[in-house]
């Protein structure tokens, strides 16, 4: 298609699009003018004929009007990123065309499962800003976050060093070059060698959850040469495939079909003694066992505490069969349930640590999974590539981690979740003998806390209940049953006494409909 045309199609498009209510107000204020753009396009008429525009075009390119559209849409964005307040109308029509974008380019059916859609009246809340324990949609709607990104939010929202130290490094370098030594890397792998427990040295940084547990399940079949592993039931691990694999429910397994190669054997979360029955089964049979994969509490399924003696016993029964021991912290770490490290609540030293959520202090996504200079070895020689990334461990998100891990230490915020957790378990108890047709029980320790419902309907209507009322909590994705209550560890007592306060008027309202 000649320019000219495609001038003369956008010209008409954006005549349609400019009159369209949805983009009123606001939205208009963004669109490139109908002159100047007008202006773009007769200068590219004139570079159409120049060799030189078309040397680096394959035979028979036409340009994309689809592109342009790219061009016109990213400028718009780049634009309102820079813009410090909105006017209501720019306000609603980010969130129609946000939830327009989700429906058509993320994934539908989300819309169907967020509170943030479904119970906040005619306008959808769309986050915007925050500090601390509170956030603003759009609106200016003011929220108390107690879901915490699950578990990425430790610092709670912006944290203020936290940027600061970001926005230092951004002025220095971005990403890593690949081959020059990049400082920050080592810091935090050093760093991380300090506060991990036991003879932890070695670290690999990437960016998920997921991945730090991949590089787990690798490093561990790399050093004992092994291919099975043993986890728990309604174990949550991640979602690509090797994570997946581990995972202890068949909602997130049975659909993808195939999984790991390997032979994965699940027990219930916190028997011992199925764990080292198995252990002996595959002893007797010939198979050989890589690792036992645990988390130290359960997070997904529900803020679950295994018994006092279960990681101690494991810790023993691995090192007798000649297992290794995978602690899965990415969301139990970083003083998350009143210790430094889930594991700590019962000094127990894991072979291999993961770890990720709030390591990036609530704003850049970091992830490592971490070992002992032994096990590493087969990381180093005889190929020092055999695990690398590209973007992983780069200096804005090293820099984070190490501003976060700084902040972490110095306001020793795992005796706040330790006190806090106190503080709130023992009055979300009490409610839950009110209202023993609401609530089955309260689990957790520190500030991962679960609250368990006698069915999915009472739980989603008070999550429902406590979002319209202000304060968003955790579900267990596609589940209401279990509601947590993860708020950043910075969150004050004053927010929690308002928390339980509308709480308590939520449950009141929906023990009519248990």
């Amino acid at each position: 298609m000649a320019f000219s045309k495609m001038r003369t199609a956008l010209k008409n498009r954006m005549h349609s699009t400019l009159a369209t209510p949805a983009l009123a107000g606001g939205a208009r204020e963004y669109a490139l003018s109908l002159d100047t753009l007008s202006e773009r396009w007769v200068l590219m008429d004139k570079m159409q004929s120049s060799p030189l525009a078309l040397a680096d075009q394959p035979p028979g390119a036409e340009p994309s009007a689809r592109m342009q559209e790219a061009v016109s849409y990213a400028r718009r964005w780049t634009d309102l990123i820079h813009t410090p307040s909105l006017s209501e109308g720019e306000a609603k029509a980010i969130i129609e065309e946000s939830k327009s974008n989700f429906a058509e380019h993320v994934n539908r059916g989300w819309l169907d499962y967020r509170k943030s859609v479904t119970e906040a009246g005619d306008w959808a809340a769309t986050e915007w800003t925050g500090s601390g324990a509170i956030f603003r949609d759009i609106l200016g709607r003011e929220y108390i976050d107690c879901l915490g990104g699950y578990g990425l939010l430790d610092l709670g929202w912006s944290h203020p060093e936290v940027i600061a130290c970001l926005r230092a490094q951004l002025n220095r370098t971005t990403m890593p070059s690949q081959e020059l030594l990049d400082p920050l890397r080592g810091v935090l792998a050093r760093l991380m060698a300090l506060i991990t427990p036991g003879d932890i040295q070695y670290s690999f940084f990437c960016a998920a959850g997921t991945e730090a547990v991949e590089g787990a399940i690798k490093l561990a079949k790399l050093y004992t040469q092994k291919t099975a592993f043993i986890a728990a039931l309604n174990a949550f691990h991640g979602k690509t495939m090797g994570s997946l694999s581990m995972m202890g429910k068949a909602a997130f397994r049975e659909p993808a079909g195939m999984l790991y190669g390997g032979p994965v054997y699940h027990v219930p979360f916190g028997d011992a003694d199925a764990v080292e029955r198995q252990l002996e089964v595959c002893q007797q049979v010939g198979i050989g066992v890589a690792a036992v994969l645990m988390e130290p509490i359960q997070g997904e399924a529900g803020a679950i505490v295994p018994p006092d003696d279960f990681w101690p016993r494991l810790r023993e029964m691995t090192r007798r069969y000649g297992v290794l021991l995978i602690a899965d912290e990415v969301q139990t770490g970083m003083g998350r349930t009143g210790k430094l490290w889930g594991v700590d609540h019962w000094g127990v030293e894991p072979d291999i640590l993961a770890v990720a959520k709030s390591l990036g202090g609530g704003v850049m996504p970091v992830s490592a999974f971490c070992s002992t200079e032994e096990i590493w070895q087969v990381m180093m020689y005889p190929n020092p590539f055999i695990h690398t990334n590209t973007t992983g461990g780069g200096p804005l998100a090293c820099s984070a981690a190490i501003a976060a891990i700084h902040i972490t230490l110095r306001d020793k915020l795992w005796e706040q979740a330790a006190a806090k957790g106190a503080y709130l378990i023992p009055k979300l108890e009490a409610l839950a003998v009110t209202y023993p047709q609401v609530f089955e029980r309260i689990t957790g320790r520190g500030l991962l806390i679960g609250m368990h419902f006698r069915n999915p309907e009472v739980g989603y209507r008070v999550a429902a209940g406590l979002f319209r009322r202000g304060v968003l909590v955790a579900g267990t994705l596609i589940s209401a049953n279990t509601v947590r209550i993860e708020p950043p560890l910075v969150i004050s007592y004053e927010q929690i006494d308002e928390v339980l306060n509308r709480l308590g008027d939520t449950v009141r309202e929906a023990s009519g409909l248990a």
